[in-house]
């Protein structure tokens, strides 16, 4: 899989970049601020447990709880669960940009960033390429993890980088959502309301925990149509092998629609706050 896909933040800043500024000052005031981002994880180590914590639990749980139940063994729900898992980890990460950009207007950072000689969308930004390093460190412990518990890459280790990939493209067309409820709704606590609201039902209204055969016929047609069903089976097949095209396919018509709607949205009400 290119670098683009693996980081799609240079080809969103073609797309949104400020003309007045132009696309060489976009990408330094981009980098500039995504090292600020890095800086501040750096100075505050306990915001990145949710990327080095929750894929450990997640997969202790799950598989030690529910995987003889669901699978009769916990092995073969290792081989089930944990690429789907690859799709829900980038969500959850992805839906709690949101609050920290609420924070960041409710402290008055954005009021010092408003003083600058910066693109705006250079802000927005710098955030989605924080938040794919946090994706890409959260993968690797998963994946690690789950190597020690017994997951075999049953394709090789490209179809696996394509999995962790198509993962975290999915995951960054959610940042803009979450960025966009960052900065419509009043308090960072209603941020995290509204998100729990959205990520609930489409975690487990999926393919991701459970076969979607055992369930009623109308949560069955919506699992059809949940975005991380097709995620999580691309998963499937890019690590246990199988047919690739139309869940992969269905993943990349999401993420693309998804960002091409919420990018232009998040941006003009970035703006609009500014």
């Amino acid at each position: 899989m290119s670098a683009a896909t693996l980081n799609p933040a240079p080809a969103t800043i073609g797309h949104l970049a400020d003309p007045r500024i132009g696309l060489r000052g976009n990408l330094r005031h981009v980098g500039a601020l995504t090292r600020r981002n890095l800086m501040r994880i750096k100075a505050d180590p306990e915001s990145m447990l949710d990327a080095l914590l929750v894929p450990i639990i997640f997969t202790v749980l799950f598989v030690y709880v529910f995987g003889g139940a669901v699978k009769g063994s916990q092995q073969e729900y290792i081989q089930y669960m944990i690429p789907g898992l690859l799709g829900t980890t980038g969500l959850n990460l992805a839906m709690a940009v949101g609050t920290g950009l609420n924070s960041d207007f409710q402290t008055g950072v954005m009021d010092r960033f408003r003083t600058l000689p910066i693109a705006r969308s250079a802000v927005l930004l710098s955030k989605l390429a924080a938040e794919v390093l946090r994706g890409l460190v959260s993968f690797t412990i998963l994946i690690g993890f789950s190597t020690i518990l017994g997951l075999q890459i049953k394709t090789d280790f490209l179809h696996l980088l394509a999995a962790v990939g198509l993962s975290l493209l999915f995951g960054m067309s959610i940042v803009w959502i979450s960025m966009l409820l960052g900065m419509s709704l009043r308090s960072a606590q209603a941020v995290q309301g509204v998100s729990m609201v959205v990520i609930m039902p489409l975690q487990f209204g999926s393919s991701i925990f459970a076969p979607t055969s055992t369930m009623p016929g109308w949560l069955q047609t919506f699992t059809e149509y949940n975005p991380l069903s097709a995620l999580a089976d691309a998963c499937r097949n890019l690590i246990n092998g199988g047919a690739l095209t139309h869940s992969v396919l269905i993943v990349l018509i999401w993420s693309v629609t998804i960002t091409a709607i919420t990018a232009p949205l998040a941006v003009a009400r970035f703006r609009k706050r500014t």
